[in-house]
């Protein structure tokens, strides 16, 4: 009668080693499971940043997800125009990064000052290093202080270029306020490629908006190194018709091309001539910020080749950008556009660490301008991958009408704000 007794013992006791077993075995698979949880790096808390960031950890939420940003406080660049123009105060385009925290993503506020792309590690200027499975680089441009012969970051706190929204913005609307009634103000634009195409226009009208409004016995001359813009027709129906006589553009073909300029005197000087402003703006040539360097995806012409499908870098395995600092082919430097590159660059991530083969996608752009408070005009365009570029799907753009009642162009300025209005909301909550 005791052998079963004791056969019972043993196979109690067995069955309860056999389950420590198990659970030393579950424990040491989630440890493993931990370890192996893939890690993402994103540098750059913009709307292309900010947004793969969130998206990655929407899409998978084992994934550890850390942005880097430098700063504390985003600035939108967006509607900073109105800013300029005392259409705006330049609160409403701050942002903090509370709502990205809150998604479990780990924010660090701090500077990168190298990329071991074969390492995978990313160090900070406080010494940390970071290891990552995937890096996504979404740095934005920085301006070339190099390529206006005069221009330095000296000469634009005398002649601004807010081409980065901040205290350049309010400078330069202090520079309007404080210029007398009769007064000029230059403007240059430089050649393509640079952020927001449609952007020195919409700032020359609003410039031309604050000007007729407070200084109407004054002038804007915008000096520019290209023959044509974006949305030009649009923009100078509209100038004809609001600013009159306010606004002279002058071509690259008649002298529009600055040569250097003299901060001293605020003189902008050219092939044809010079120009000496009351106030100056100067938007001298850009290329991808510097981290895109560190990184080593950028090739001569100082941006970022990528391949179109994923934004996975061609320069680099394993490192994604997207943004500003990107060649996009036919696709614009815009808010529009890096958030929807965000989106396709997210699920590429995920897809890619799943070990799953990524979509061909198709993405969107519009660029909403205001040439006065209420009155806006758009270009947008559906672009998708096709000989390693992003081109213009045929027919699935378009731009706003010519000659159309204002009730239309105030509507489509409505549309301008409600875009901003949701964008920020969706990328910093």
């Amino acid at each position: 009668m005791r052998a079963p007794k004791q056969s019972s013992r043993r196979a109690v006791l067995g069955g309860i080693a056999a389950g420590g077993v198990l659970a030393a075995l579950g424990m040491h698979g989630a440890r493993a499971a931990a370890k192996s949880a893939p890690r993402v790096v994103v540098i750059g808390g913009g709307f292309g940043g900010a947004s793969c960031a969130r998206l990655i950890k929407s899409e998978d939420r084992e994934i550890a997800v850390t942005l880097i940003e430098a700063n504390s406080t985003y600035i939108a660049c967006p509607f900073s125009n109105s800013v300029i123009a005392g259409l705006r105060e330049l609160k409403q385009q701050q942002f903090g990064y509370g709502r990205v925290r809150a998604d479990g993503i780990d924010v660090i506020h701090r500077r990168v000052t190298a990329v071991d792309a074969k390492q995978r590690t990313v160090r900070l200027d406080d010494g940390k290093q970071l290891s990552y499975d995937r890096l996504v680089v979404a740095p934005g441009v920085e301006l070339r202080f190099d390529a206006v012969p005069g221009y330095t970051e000296a000469a634009a706190e005398i002649m601004p270029h807010a081409w980065k929204a901040g205290e350049q913005t309010l400078l330069l609307r202090r520079q309007l306020e404080a210029m007398k009634d009769g007064g000029v103000v230059v403007m240059s634009a430089p050649a393509n490629p640079f952020r927001c195409p449609p952007g020195p226009y919409e700032r020359a009208s609003l410039i031309a908006h604050y000007l007729k409004t407070h200084k109407p016995r004054s002038k804007l001359i915008l000096l520019d190194a290209k023959d044509a813009f974006s949305k030009q027709k649009l923009f100078e129906e509209a100038w004809q018709a609001l600013y009159p006589g306010m606004i002279e553009w002058v071509s690259l073909s008649f002298g529009g091309q600055v040569t250097r300029v003299e901060p001293d005197t605020r003189t902008f000087v050219t092939e044809f001539g010079s120009h000496r402003a009351d106030v100056a703006n100067v938007i001298p040539p850009q290329r991808a910020a510097a981290v895109a360097s560190l990184a080593g995806v950028t090739d001569q012409t100082g941006w970022c080749p990528v391949d179109p499908v994923t934004f996975e870098s061609t320069l680099q395995p394993g490192v994604h950008v997207l943004g500003d600092a990107i060649i996009a082919g036919g696709m614009p430097k815009s808010a529009f556009s890096a958030n929807s590159q965000a989106r396709v660059c997210a699920t590429a991530v995920v897809d890619l660490l799943r070990e799953r083969t990524p979509a061909s996608p198709k993405l969107i752009n519009t660029c909403y301008s205001l040439v006065a408070p209420e009155y806006g005009i758009s270009i947008a365009g559906v672009y998708q991958p096709a000989n390693g570029l992003l081109t213009d799907v045929p027919g699935a753009g378009g731009v706003s009408p010519l000659n159309a009642p204002k009730s239309v162009r105030a509507q489509e300025a409505t549309f301008a704000e409600a875009w901003f209005n949701t964008i920020t909301r969706g990328v910093f909550g």
